[in-house]
This record gives structure tokens, sequence and C-alpha cells, in this order.
């Protein structure tokens, strides 16, 4: 059940959702100029292009690269605007309907499930790593943390009692969580990169 008897903002939340959209803005605009270049001069030397491990190239010219028939990164410009703009609203004092939250959170549901797959197949398809790829993923991790967490906690989510409380924790313990989620990551790639013998 949802708390109605008061209404506390997120400003921490809002602030988070700011920065983290600016940085997930930044990381595709970034990637939408490397496919540009790309497009106009197919051996263009990128920016990004470290290595042969750490590299843009190859994931824009793959066909993971844009998976709905048009480059990914455009899909980063107009999701990463919408969160810059609720944290900005809810700064501003702006409330938002419980379905408004779920939207969010439905989002970002999607977001997170489309990262883990892009993980997936850079690691153990493509076999590269793309940096501005990895700044996304990275913004985009605890950015469904802290929507999730923030819904279960305050109700948004129905959820029983001991739950929400769980949340609750969680949400104050969100970098601790994003932390071991990117340990998790550089794990899995190590293991089956050896990235720090390609480097």
């Amino acid at each position: 059940m949802i708390d109605t008897t008061r209404y506390t903002r997120p400003t921490g939340l809002a602030i988070f959702l700011i920065i983290a959209g600016g940085i997930g803005l930044a990381a595709a605009f970034a990637l939408t100029l490397d496919k540009f270049a790309m497009l106009e001069d197919p051996a263009a030397q990128l920016s990004c292009n470290f290595s042969i491990l750490v590299s843009c190239s190859t994931n824009l010219a793959s066909w993971q690269g844009a998976i709905f028939g048009f480059p990914n990164p455009v899909i980063g410009l107009a999701a990463w605007s919408v969160v810059i703009t609720v944290g900005m609203a809810i700064l501003a004092g702006a409330t938002f309907a419980r379905w408004f939250w779920l939207g969010l959170n439905l989002g970002f549901l999607g977001a997170i499930t489309f990262v883990l797959w892009l993980i997936y197949q850079s690691i153990f398809v493509l076999d590269v790593l793309c940096p501005w790829c990895m700044v996304t993923w990275s913004a985009t991790i605890p950015s469904f943390l802290a929507v999730t967490l923030y819904n279960l906690k305050t109700g948004n989510i129905p959820a029983p009692d001991p739950v929400r409380r769980g949340a609750g924790v969680g949400y104050s313990w969100l970098f601790v969580i994003t932390i071991l989620c990117y340990i998790i990551f550089a794990i899995v790639a190590q293991v089956k990169m050896d990235v720090l013998n390609r480097i």
C-alpha cells in the first residue's frame, strides 16, 4: 500500500537521475558522432579505439549495434533526455502519480535488460569492450537499481513490509551495491577475455 500521509521529495534521487542522465547522454552523443564518422569513412580511426580489445568500431559496425534497425545510441539520446527531465522536474517540485513511477521503472527494466544483453554480446560474442558503451552501462545499472529500490520502499511497487524495509536499506547502500555489480562485470570480463593481459 502506498503511504499517502506525507510526501518527501526524493531530492537525492532527482540529483542522481540528472547526473546519471547527463553521463549517459554524453556517452550516447559521443557514440552517435562516432557512428557518423564511420558512415562517412568506414576506415576512420575513432578516438575511442585504443586497442583490439578496447574499441568502439567493432560494436558500432556489428548488427548488435543497430538491433532495432537504427544505431543503438539513438535510443540513448532519447532515453537519457527523459531521465534528465524527470530529475529536473522532481527538483522543481513536481510530484508524479504511481502509474508514472511504474512506467519509469518499466522503462529502466527494459534498459537494464538491453544493457545486460549488450554486455553479454560484447564479452562472449564480439570479444571487445567499447569505452562509451561501458559508460552507458555504468549509468544504467545504478539508475535501474535506484528507481526500483525507491519504488519498492515507497510502495509504488506493491510488496510485503519486509521487502519494503529491505529495499529501504538497499536504497541507502546503493553506491556499494553498484560497485559490487561493477566488480562482477569486471571479473566476468577478465575470466572470459583475459583483459589484463590483452590491454
